[in-house]
């Protein structure tokens, strides 16, 4: 891959149920806004690829990534929560410790719901700036993007009121969007939303 698509992918680690879609589309829509592009799991549905591959290859394609550790509620049916994101999390930063190269120059922010949380439930990444969203689309958009403009302050990146005015504005024209590309809301899937959110970036600036 390209060294700069490598310099410009975000790999987004985070829960994928309904109830944190607000959360996540704001991340996606943040990170586009930025001039850069999400990466995710849900990018392809590839059968004869096994999961945990697909996710190191991404990983791998990616000099960025967003890891939101702040779902550790058991889950209804098991009782039991779910470990995935703490799992990408290490393998993110693995890859950044033990890998050569271009990987080396990994970085990535991790969020939580609120300030100190994380300690009770993962206290080894204690040592690292954990910030927090407070399960706010606006404020997730916000830290993103500060973050973003931290860790490669080369060029011009909107601030944080002006991506949260235009996600504003993209989540008001979003019906609309579904309906030119025939696709129900609530039905969209990753690709979709990365593909609308690009068009309406696209043309309004």
């Amino acid at each position: 891959m390209a060294q700069s698509k490598y310099s410009t992918n975000v790999f987004i680690n985070c829960p994928f149920d309904p109830q944190y879609k607000p959360l996540f589309e704001s991340i996606v829509f943040a990170i586009s806004a930025c001039g850069y592009r999400p990466r995710c799991a849900l990018e392809i549905d590839d059968a004869s690829e096994v999961r945990i591959d697909k996710i190191f290859r991404i990983i791998e394609e990616c000099k960025f990534g967003v890891h939101d550790i702040s779902r550790t509620e058991p889950a209804p049916k098991s009782g039991l929560p779910r470990f995935n994101m703490p799992l990408e999390l290490g393998m993110f930063l693995a890859a950044k410790k033990f890998g050569i190269g271009r990987q080396k120059k990994k970085a990535c922010l991790i969020l939580d719901s609120t300030a100190y949380r994380y300690q009770q439930f993962i206290s080894d990444i204690a040592g690292q700036n954990i910030q927090v969203h407070e399960n706010e689309p606006r404020k997730a958009i916000t830290t993103v993007r500060n973050w973003l403009r931290n860790v490669q302050p080369i060029g011009s990146i909107p601030g944080g009121a002006d991506i949260v005015r235009k996600y504003e504005q993209f989540e008001q024209d979003l019906p609309s969007l579904c309906e030119e590309i025939r696709v129900v809301r609530e039905d969209f899937i990753f690709n979709d939303l990365a593909y609308i959110v690009f068009k309406w970036l696209n043309a309004n600036g």
